[in-house]
């Protein structure tokens, strides 16, 4: 079995911001024991020896942890390539200096729009001019500066505008990432969702772009609504990618934690050599024998892997059926549905749910 060579460290669901497509579970108010800093020195030294190369900072917000130059420092020393995954908020000239004394390789900023109003409504939060200076900051120390934005309905009209704000803050690469609905997104999925039409105009705004400046390296994440063919679930459910949640569980993706009738371990009980090979969870959905119909007899099984399990699950209530995305599926229907309801731009049904402790704590009492 080939090791996990991209440990993701969630280490802390705290975070400033209240976004409305957070990725973080919504009852994230439920699991608020963190692990401690010798806990987390633990899961990165057998995640090195287990074969991890790639380990990645996130949240939450990973500059609320006071530990976190003693972790990248410890992660540096163990040979890991190491990536800060950011809002910015807390990212002062002092902080960047420490992260880099303790070797840290790259920093991922976040942006919600390229306008003020915009991006502070979206985080709620006055954050856009903190932003611009924190990337600031960032090159000033000699770091390469990835500048990520979350697109929607909302702002990906906006793209041009985005790619011009990246050259402004000389950013070295930019990620264009269309929102996976899980999470926060899904509960605000239809005031989220673009048109197709919108999706179409981005695109050709990014080709133009490219070809204009091709120094600055773009990447436009594909959004599955709108595809015919389903992507890897993070290459592939428990063959890369490794997540360790802030309260300790052990993840083959980010949002697994949802799916029923798995137990996920918790790097507190078990080793993650063990959790890695041998965890019921961990294997329930690796490789193709546990593939239904048609993904069973489909000659693409090997190539896309039966998609993501966490939106199977959602769109069908079954985490075993194909993902909805894929043409061939029987409920695919339900996402044709969905882009079709963005086209006509339809009021959706609820307000828009902004990511709080509060919002967390009614979700949860709810479900």
């Amino acid at each position: 079995m080939p090791p996990p060579l991209w440990l993701n460290a969630e280490l802390t669901y705290r975070c400033p911001l209240h976004c409305v497509f957070c990725y973080n579970p919504p009852d994230y108010a439920r699991y608020s024991d963190e692990l401690s800093t010798a806990e987390w020195l633990s899961v990165l030294r057998q995640a090195r020896a287990l074969g991890a190369v790639q380990l990645g900072f996130s949240g939450g917000e990973p500059l609320l942890r006071d530990d976190l130059e003693s972790l990248v420092a410890e992660a540096s020393r163990l040979g890991f390539y190491t990536n800060l995954i950011t809002s910015g908020v807390g990212l002062k000239e002092e902080r960047v200096a420490a992260l880099a004394r303790a070797g840290l390789n790259h920093i991922q900023l976040s942006f919600q729009d390229s306008t003020r109003e915009l991006n502070d409504f979206l985080s709620h939060t006055r954050t856009f001019e903190l932003k611009q200076r924190v990337a600031g900051l960032i090159k000033q120390h000699g770091y390469p500066m990835v500048m990520n934005v979350v697109l929607h309905r909302l702002n990906i009209d906006h793209v041009q505008q985005l790619l011009e704000l990246a050259l402004a803050l000389r950013a070295d690469h930019v990620e264009l990432a269309n929102t996976q609905y899980y999470g926060w997104a899904f509960h605000n999925r239809e005031h989220l969702l673009p048109a197709p039409e919108q999706l179409m105009r981005a695109e050709q705004v990014v080709t133009e772009f490219r070809a204009r400046h091709p120094e600055l390296k773009v990447y436009f994440v594909v959004p599955d609504y709108h595809a015919q063919r389903p992507k890897r679930c993070v290459n592939g459910w428990g063959t890369t990618f490794l997540n360790v949640t802030p309260d300790g569980l052990a993840l083959p993706c980010h949002e697994a934690r949802m799916l029923p009738g798995l137990t996920f371990p918790n790097v507190r009980d078990q080793e993650l050599s063990t959790i890695w090979r041998d965890s019921p969870a961990f294997n329930s959905y690796r490789g193709v024998g546990w593939m239904k119909e048609p993904c069973r007899s489909c000659p693409e099984r090997e190539r896309d892997l039966g998609g993501c399990r966490c939106q199977a699950f959602l769109l069908t209530g079954d985490a075993a059926s194909t993902d909805p995305v894929c043409e061939l599926s029987p409920a695919h229907v339900r996402v044709t549905e969905l882009v079709e309801r963005a086209r006509r731009k339809s009021l959706p049904q609820q307000p828009l749910l902004f990511r709080s402790d509060e919002s967390s704590r009614r979700l949860l009492r709810e479900h």
